[in-house]
């Protein structure tokens, strides 16, 4: 008997280039407040080696534990069956495989950034993933 998919809960793909701080926030705002009703993963084109640590502070003062985040490189097979791709500072010849409903969000990189700039990109970044759940016909948790 076929597998039912219309009981899985949409997918959503974040992809930057070193998946260790603007794509790592995002993921973790989604799949707090879509509340399962759909799932986010994050990858990258060159995937650093640990999360941005000044990204961890950000996170840590909304009640986000981002220290042993794994970081992952971008697959064909993860822009498989995916509701939207979300890509930041990684278009094109960066993102070579991300394909389907997609969009980009400029943003600025936190690398190299001071905890005041890294928590305006974060709150953006939070908005954002708000409103993409709405977009998708998701009530989020908030």
């Amino acid at each position: 008997m076929p597998e039912n998919t219309s009981s899985k809960p949409k997918r959503v793909l974040f992809v930057c280039v070193h998946n260790s701080g603007r794509s790592k926030m995002a993921e973790a705002f989604f799949n707090r407040y879509a509340h399962g009703e759909a799932v986010a993963e994050s990858a990258g084109t060159e995937p650093g080696d640990a999360v941005n640590p000044v990204v961890v502070a950000a996170m840590k003062e909304l009640g986000f534990d981002l220290s042993q985040s794994l970081l992952q490189a971008l697959t064909a097979e993860m822009t498989r069956d995916v509701a939207r791709t979300v890509t930041m500072g990684c278009l094109d010849d960066a993102c070579p495989l991300v394909s389907g409903p997609q969009e980009d969000w400029a943003l600025p990189d936190p690398k190299g950034k001071d905890l005041a700039a890294v928590r305006k990109i974060r709150d953006d970044i939070k908005n954002r993933v708000l409103a993409l759940i709405e977009d998708l016909g998701i009530k989020s948790g908030i």
